[in-house]
């Protein structure tokens, strides 16, 4: 039976993540591990991720899961989330500037400070993350993506849907092409981006509510 891999590096949302994609599996399993052999063997990978980009590549390394991810991203479904995406890119100003995985050309980068800005509450959906007297870092709440190009993650997935974000730092993609959806906090910026058997989104799909599971259950069905 095939199997969906969750890369466990000990930095994932991953009770809420496995028990999410478990749901949308169809009957297939959701395997959780650091263990090279056994996510070798899934047919789907996805790296979760919170925290600080720092610690997280450096257990990555310690893992040695980068070579893991390196490898999977050349042949299988790789999926990243939140900072999984982040440390997609070649490199982060965060932690005073991190080299990362380079799977995507581009940097990633801290939101500027804030101006103040009038409330504006939606006409419909969850309250959005800019709601209030003054925009915040982190960017944290719902928010719209927009989707700029068609992809098979996005069936079912109606455009300017709300999805939930908690960041600080945001992905400056060098190749417009690999933008898949932006978002507007502050400024625009990239929340999903895709190339080949690779998509990663800045947003938690898994806590997303009902359109956050048909991504997933899109991804898991997704034959690059």
């Amino acid at each position: 039976m095939s199997a969906i891999g969750v890369i466990d590096y000990g930095m994932g949302n991953l009770h809420s993540l496995g028990k999410s994609l478990e749901r949308v599996a169809e009957g297939r399993r959701v395997e959780i591990s650091y263990d090279p052999d056994k996510l070798l063997k899934c047919d789907h990978l996805v790296l979760p991720g919170v925290g600080g980009v720092r610690a997280c590549m450096n257990e990555l390394r310690r893992l040695e899961l980068n070579e893991l991810v390196m490898e999977v991203a050349r042949k299988k479904p790789l999926l990243g989330i939140c900072l999984g995406m982040q440390v997609m890119l070649e490199h982060s100003d965060e932690n005073g500037g991190v080299a990362a995985l380079g799977l995507f050309p581009g940097n990633v980068v801290r939101f500027p400070d804030p101006q103040p800005a009038e409330p504006s509450p939606a006409a419909d959906g969850p309250s959005p993350a800019h709601h209030g007297d003054r925009l915040k870092v982190p960017h944290m709440g719902w928010n719209r993506v927009r989707q700029t190009r068609p992809h098979p993650v996005w069936q079912g997935v109606p455009d300017d849907s709300w999805f939930y974000f908690v960041h600080s730092y945001h992905a400056l993609p060098q190749n417009p092409a690999h933008t898949l959806g932006t978002t507007d906090y502050i400024h625009p910026f990239a929340s999903a981006i895709a190339r080949d058997n690779i998509v990663a989104f800045q947003f938690h799909p898994e806590k997303s509510q009902g359109v956050g599971m048909t991504l997933l259950s899109n991804f898991v069905n997704w034959t690059p």
